[in-house]
């Protein structure tokens, strides 16, 4: 998949892009599942089912602010989110999971809301997360926020930087530990060089700051920011061939719901692209997700226990979109 980095790094969207995945999809049609010995028979041993999910070498999560997927999709001071929607596959029925935007934050990351109804600045939780669960793994994780005045920082708002959408800085085990605060929660300005120098973690969660994240400016903003971000990400040799980008947003406008009754989200029809190698471009996804979706997906892709909600059966999987 060299030749999918090198030609996103040009920064040109659409064709450099679909090329690269279009000559994947070729190299992996050509290729046989199975060494099949005989006519066409294949051992027992060897029919095993494809998982569900692929094995995913890095997670990165973008979240930005506040749009019903009406508002996105098709929205021409949106063109790159739209481009990146019309290359990779776009889920049509993803849901916020509530309003406002704190416990969307907390789903993702904790599988719950854990009873947050509101941007409370101190309802701390004392819970496992998901950077709990990967680092007994002994695999790695970072939230990038921009406009974080340093690493570590747990202050309720610093100019442009909002502790809201920071939902690791809420967890007691990790807002208490200095040594986890310092290591994993970072500013957004250190991303090109966990790029560069191929020490993207396993799982990255990377939020804009107020303005960018739409929350306070224009979706243009929002999408010229995107658009810069998700550049450098897919030009970089650490987004490779098994790497998976999620993008969307923390709420809508409105309490459009999915999944189970009563429903488990109820925080809006949100716009969600998932990017990747591995996915079906040009694909559409029907399937009802929320943000739990997303974590119970990570969940899979790599063997962890379940968190919260994650284990309802009314919480889909994303299984559609994978080539």
């Amino acid at each position: 998949m060299k030749d999918f980095s090198r030609k996103a790094k040009s920064g040109v969207w659409g064709a450099p892009v679909l090329s690269g995945l279009a000559t994947a999809a070729l190299v992996l049609a050509a290729a046989p599942v199975f060494a099949a010995p005989g006519a066409g028979h294949v051992p027992q041993a060897e029919a095993r089912a494809a998982p569900a999910v692929p094995k995913f070498s890095h997670v990165l999560v973008i979240f930005l602010e506040n749009r019903e997927f009406d508002e996105v999709v098709g929205n021409r001071r949106m063109p790159r989110f739209n481009r990146l929607a019309g290359e990779f596959t776009l889920l049509t029925r993803y849901f916020g999971v509530s309003h406002p935007s704190l416990p969307n934050y907390l789903a993702l990351v904790g599988g719950d809301t854990f009873g947050v109804r509101s941007d409370c600045m101190s309802c701390y939780v004392d819970a496992p997360s998901l950077p709990d669960l990967l680092e007994t793994r002994g695999m790695t994780w970072k939230t990038y926020q921009e406009s974080l005045p340093r690493a570590g920082y747990t202050g309720d708002i610093s100019r442009l930087y909002a502790k809201k959408h920071n939902p690791f800085v809420y967890f007691n085990a990790i807002r208490r530990d200095r040594a986890r605060l310092r290591r994993s929660v970072v500013p957004l300005t250190d991303l090109a060089g966990d790029l560069a120098s191929g020490r993207l973690p396993d799982f990255a969660f990377i939020e804009p700051n107020l303005c960018n994240s739409g929350h306070d400016c224009g979706p243009d903003v929002a999408d010229a920011w995107l658009g810069r971000t998700v550049d450098e990400i897919l030009g970089s040799q650490a987004f490779d061939a098994n790497s998976l980008l999620v993008i969307t947003w923390d709420e809508g406008s409105t309490n459009a719901s999915c999944c189970g009754t009563p429903p488990l989200a109820t925080g809006g029809r949100l716009a969600a692209v998932v990017v990747s190698p591995l996915v079906r471009p040009g694909f559409e996804d029907a399937t009802p997700y929320s943000h739990y979706s997303v974590l119970k997906t990570i969940e899979e892709a790599w063997g962890l226990e379940r968190l919260g909600r994650t284990s309802d059966q009314a919480v889909n999987l994303i299984t559609a979109p994978w080539k």
